[in-house]
Parts: structure tokens; sequence; C-alpha cells
């Protein structure tokens, strides 16, 4: 089975420790963490990811410009993006998928549902 690379980009330890340790049971998980927008800019330059994780609300650079940035990139366009956010606000949800996110959860996140989201996107 091939290596899955996830990059989650939280400014929160505690999610990111929780986002991770969900992912931990996709099958061929290697999993890199951002603290923001800038920090997940400078991984995507150094490193291929399959799928990006990213939470809207952030210090520097939030969520919303980062999936602008990826989907702006030729080398990174294709790329799945789930946007992570305590948003529920639908303004919020609307502008990530109109920037390219391919989908939305929402805090507080259910192991559940994230697994079946990302399956959905790395076993394409």
């Amino acid at each position: 089975m091939a290596e899955i690379n996830f990059l989650i980009v939280e400014d929160s330890p505690t999610m990111r420790q929780l986002i991770s340790f969900a992912l931990k049971r996709v099958h061929g998980a290697k999993i890199m963490e951002a603290t923001d927008g800038i920090d997940a800019l400078k991984k995507l330059s150094a490193q291929k990811f399959d799928l990006v994780l990213t939470d809207i609300n952030m210090p520097i650079m939030d969520g919303l410009k980062l999936v602008s940035l990826i989907r702006g990139n030729d080398q990174h366009k294709d790329m799945p993006i789930i946007i992570i956010t305590t948003e529920g606000a639908d303004e919020d949800r609307k502008k990530g998928l109109a920037l390219g996110a391919n989908a939305y959860l929402s805090k507080p996140i259910q192991t559940a549902e994230l697994l079946k989201l990302v399956n959905e996107y790395v076993r394409k």
C-alpha cells in the first residue's frame, strides 16, 4: 500500500493532535503538521501531499487565503482540501467551497465523519 501524505494546518495543538490521531487509522498515513497558512505553504513547497486539512481561523494567514493560494498554484491545484472549522457559519463554508475547497467539516470533529471524507478523496 502506498503512503498517503496528509498536511494538517491548524493553530491549536490540541486540534492538530486530535486530527492526527484520527488520520493514523488510514492505512499508509504519513502526517505533517503546520501551525498556520505560511507554515503550510513552506511545507507544500518542499513536499508533495495527497490531502490538506485546514482550519479557517488562524493567525498570520487564515485557511481561506491558504485555499486560494493552493488553488492558484498549478502544482497543487488538484490536491483535495478539507476545511475544518468551528465556524458553523454558512458564509465561511460557501466562501471556502467557492475558493476551491473540496469539503467542509465542523468542529467538534467526529472521527468517523472525518475518516469517511478523507477516504473518499485519497482512494481516488
